[in-house]
């Protein structure tokens, strides 16, 4: 297996358009794991953590351009710009696992677990695709296709995410057997956006992709129930179906107490 070793993003590119079945790694908390197991055996990795452009954040005008090799201790620090982000990062692993793992690896696994997925997701991110013929932009909820699976093409990679923090009350919070170094029961980020007037709950590990609810701010009562029903979970080692509608449930309410508080 190779390992190829790009110092720039134009470099990224042009190796990933040579070798489409390379593999990216840069905090490598899946793939190392999958590669330990035997679960993959790529002709290549690409290791991207030398590509400068593909680190950090900033903001224009509003919005925030979240490098896809954020790490989830830098996101950490966004404090109440992006504060459902914050909390999420927080939860993640330890903090070895949160200085190495990545935005970018989160979006790139597709996991329906995938912490940092609900929050952005309540956000209407975009999420920035390069290849030696372009970017492109696409919606969160069209780049997650299904469970581990995402709209990259083959000579494409994830370059950032783009969102515009509404700047509204919000959360994040997940169920699991202990409170870290776990992957979530489940998970759920909400916004009580006042200005819109709209709540916005997106879940995982309870559907094959992170899922997105929506309700007027009026309904807040009705909201946790309706967020439940639109889930499709699965019993398997981490919960049961049944366990895991119930805790959706049940963290909707609480979430919607703390941000309508």
């Amino acid at each position: 297996m190779d390992v190829l070793s790009p110092r720039s993003l134009d470099e990224a590119l042009r190796l990933k358009s040579e070798h489409p079945g390379a593999v990216p790694i840069q905090g490598g908390t899946d793939l190392m794991v999958a590669l330990n197991f035997d679960r993959t055996r790529p002709e290549a990795i690409l290791d991207l953590n030398e590509v400068p452009e593909l680190r950090g954040w900033s903001r224009d005008d509003g919005v925030l351009r979240l490098g896809s090799g954020l790490t989830y201790t830098e996101a950490m620090e966004l404090g109440d710009a992006f504060g459902a982000l914050a909390e999420a990062s927080r939860t993640v692993g330890s903090p070895q696992i949160r200085n190495r793992g990545t935005i970018g690896g989160n979006l790139g696994t597709a996991s329906p677990a995938g912490d940092a997925l609900p929050p952005l997701l309540i956000e209407g991110a975009g999420v920035e695709l390069a290849s030696v013929r372009g970017t492109r932009r696409m919606p969160i909820e069209e780049f997650l296709v299904g469970v581990k699976r995402n709209a990259l093409e083959p000579d494409e990679l994830i370059a950032a995410v783009h969102v515009e923090p509404s700047g509204q009350p919000q959360t994040f919070m997940k169920v699991g057997p202990r409170n870290a170094m776990v992957i979530a029961v489940c998970s759920l980020a909400l916004v009580a956006d006042r200005r819109r007037g709209e709540l916005r709950a997106a879940f995982g590990s309870a559907a094959p992709v992170v899922r997105l609810v929506r309700a007027p701010l009026d309904d807040a009562g009705f909201f946790p129930d309706q967020v439940a029903d639109a889930a499709s979970p699965i019993d398997d080692v981490r919960g049961t179906a049944a366990y895991r509608r119930h805790a959706l449930r049940v963290l909707t309410q609480r979430a919607l107490e703390r941000c309508l508080a």
